[in-house]
């Protein structure tokens, strides 16, 4: 009686899933369908024209060196554009970075600035300056493969070793944990 039931349920419910699926196809080719209004070939042509030329200004981009204008390869574009980012480094304990300042656990974009002859490493979150760490210049690339890196090495029981590398120069830190 269970296996009757059972058979005739499913008939039911299948033959119910055909009849909605019907009216899904009432309206099938019809342009509409979605509120969408067709587009006449000479419109589509506009935009088309319109999207290439703002693509043509951008790709249209020249530098000027001694008044003469040049493009740079792709080789020196990608090294531009690598500066451009600023390496994340992801603290993992707070660092006492003065007296007086604990710089807490977080993700920090970071950044190796030359002041006066002297280096800083800086840290950032959210575009504001959270620290300006005095580093010390190097030559040393700390063995990386990559021209913007950012490392935080153990360094002794009580110290951490920051290791920033980037196109003008390297650099690392000894700070204290807290």
């Amino acid at each position: 009686m269970k296996k009757l039931l059972a058979v005739v349920f499913s008939i039911i419910v299948s033959t119910g899933n055909f009849a909605l699926a019907d009216d899904l196809w009432d309206n099938f080719g019809d342009s509409n369908v979605y509120g969408q209004k067709a587009v006449t070939d000479q419109e589509f042509d506009q935009a088309l024209q319109s999207k290439q030329k703002k693509t043509k200004k951008k790709t249209e981009k020249k530098d000027t060196k001694n008044g003469e204008a040049f493009s740079q390869s792709n080789e020196t574009e990608i090294l531009a554009d690598t500066t451009k980012e600023l390496p994340v480094l992801l603290i993992p304990i707070p660092l006492k970075i003065k007296e007086n300042y604990i710089l807490p656990i977080g993700h920090y974009q970071v950044e190796g600035v030359k002041e006066d002859d002297e280096v800083f490493i800086n840290l950032y979150q959210a575009h504001d300056l959270i620290a300006k760490i005095p580093a010390e210049e190097t030559d040393d690339d700390f063995g990386e493969d990559t021209i913007n890196f950012v490392r935080l090495n153990p360094h002794g029981d009580y110290h951490v070793e920051l290791l920033f590398g980037g196109v003008d120069f390297n650099a690392f830190a000894i700070i204290d944990i807290e």
